[in-house]
């Protein structure tokens, strides 16, 4: 699926800021004061020891911990700011730093659009193996994100191995993911060493990530505050996001719901780097607005697409890595407010230059669902946005002034060698749209169409396992909880 016009991940951006200069130190000058005066709730034992070694101010109760400005200061400071998500072959590594940009699925779906009925049914491991085959080969999705949940395994502990080994089994891209259970995250970890060749080859070149959440409003529960130390002590990238929602946990202005943002992700940064100085800590933006009718969360307004802009230009302030969210629709169907919600929010996170753009490919209905379907037509999507942040290259050669010049008035460029050598990488063209003359094709072939044909091909080739035969079952005999798909 390859496109001379699309360039690798990592493209600049600073096209889009919804803040002036003004507006970040406000708000950065707002965030250290919340976490220094209210601070977290902190339910971890483990993340409220850290804390407090580090300088924090414990509360009588000693569940809510204060975070002195100089404290999230030096915490900054210490956070690198460039992380590299590996791939494992080196040919898709996502630089999450600056204003580089990359994207990637996620949200942890609980449903699925049946690839064959086109109906919704609850997602299973087997939708695990099929995501991450279909990102395994898509270009412009750069991260795979395990983006669904495996209904059938009720045993809480035995989801995240069984979700990290078939994402490792089926892509070599980097696989990120959220986490269920301290047991089940350090299984997590020891089957990556086991691919790795060791921890510490896993630590210098760690082609896994986790997400540990941060709860909205200022809470830092148990159990991922127990995640976030362990990720945090054995150096492995940790995602600390934050999902506020505009008038339920955060105030209902985008200013305040930005500020909140801030405010959190800032002290899930500040543990990782109270548990170890160095460590690759990611800050995080998920929230959304409300919908005052029913109080519910709303995945594809465009307000979302503006708080995570707005965030990523506080990222950048801070100079830290951030994970970010874009392209989510409310739509329960891929049709045309699935389209202009996806394509919307896309655009605009991409153009603000957050680093790692997450749920960005095939979530649907308030992140509830994943679109085999969706997943396809993003990959045009992206190229999208790709061809914009790329820009307009402007030099003696791209102008050509001087072949003007000689063609003269009247003259045409169909035939020139000028025209041969920049045709092919100048335009992105994306095959999903039908760009014939009406009536030249099928009345059947819309892009919709287009798109099924896509995950059909990509179903009908035989799964090619990515781990080295000997290696894949060393792990499923040291797991037993590792189901066969």
């Amino acid at each position: 699926m390859a496109n001379p016009a699309q360039p690798a991940p990592g493209l600049p951006a600073s096209l889009y800021q919804p803040l002036s200069e003004g507006d970040v130190k406000q708000i950065a000058d707002a965030a250290f004061r919340i976490l220094a005066r209210s601070g977290m709730a902190v339910y971890s034992a483990t993340a409220r020891r850290a804390f407090e070694a580090a300088g924090a101010k414990l509360s009588e109760d000693g569940r809510t911990v204060r975070l002195p400005r100089s404290l999230v200061e030096d915490a900054v400071a210490s956070t690198p700011s460039s992380v590299t998500l590996f791939s494992r072959d080196g040919r898709c590594d996502a630089v999450l730093e600056a204003n580089r940009v990359h994207y990637g699925t996620g949200g942890t779906a609980i449903y699925v659009l049946d690839p064959d009925t086109g109906q919704r049914r609850p997602s299973t491991l087997a939708d695990v193996v099929l995501n991450a085959r279909i990102v395994d080969v898509l270009e412009n999705v750069h991260v795979f994100t395990v983006n669904v949940f495996p209904n059938e395994i009720e045993n809480q502990d035995e989801i995240d191995a069984n979700r990290f080994f078939h994402a490792l089994d089926n892509t070599t891209k980097h696989v990120m993911g959220g986490i269920y259970s301290l047991k089940g995250c350090r299984q997590s970890v020891e089957v990556a060493e086991r691919v790795a060749g060791g921890a510490e080859a896993l630590r210098q070149r760690p082609f896994v990530s986790f997400i540990a959440l941060i709860i909205s409003p200022f809470k830092i529960d148990n159990r991922y505050g127990e995640m976030t130390c362990y990720l945090a002590e054995r150096g492995l990238p940790v995602v600390v996001p934050t999902e506020p929602i505009c008038g339920t946990t955060s105030p209902i202005t985008l200013a305040g719901n930005v500020l909140t943002h801030v405010a959190e992700t800032l002290a899930g940064i500040t543990l990782v780097q109270c548990v170890r100085k160095g460590a690759p800590g990611i800050c995080g933006s998920v929230g959304s607005i409300t919908n005052l009718r029913t109080m519910d969360h709303v995945a594809g307004a465009i307000e979302r697409a503006m708080i995570n802009a707005a965030v990523a230009q506080m990222a950048q302030h801070f100079q830290v890595p951030l994970y970010s969210t874009g392209g989510t629709t409310d739509a329960k169907e891929v049709d045309v407010q699935a389209a202009y919600e996806s394509a919307m929010s896309s655009l605009l996170v991409a153009m603000s230059g957050a680093n790692y753009i997450h749920d960005i490919a095939g979530l649907m209905e308030f992140d509830l669902t994943v679109s085999y379907e969706n997943l396809g037509n993003y990959y045009y999507i992206l190229g999208m946005c790709q061809r914009v942040l790329r820009g307009i290259e402007v030099n003696e050669e791209t102008l050509a002034a001087d072949l003007m010049i000689e063609k003269g008035p009247g003259g045409h460029f169909m035939a020139e060698e000028h025209t041969v050598r920049h045709m092919r990488s100048e335009f992105f063209v994306p095959q999903l749209a039908n760009r014939a003359k009406r009536g030249s094709t099928p009345p059947d072939e819309d892009a919709l169409g287009r798109a099924r044909k896509v995950v059909r091909k990509i179903r009908a080739s035989a799964p090619q396992s990515r781990l080295p035969a000997a290696l894949r079952e060393e792990i499923l005999q040291a797991f037993p909880s590792i189901r066969q798909v």
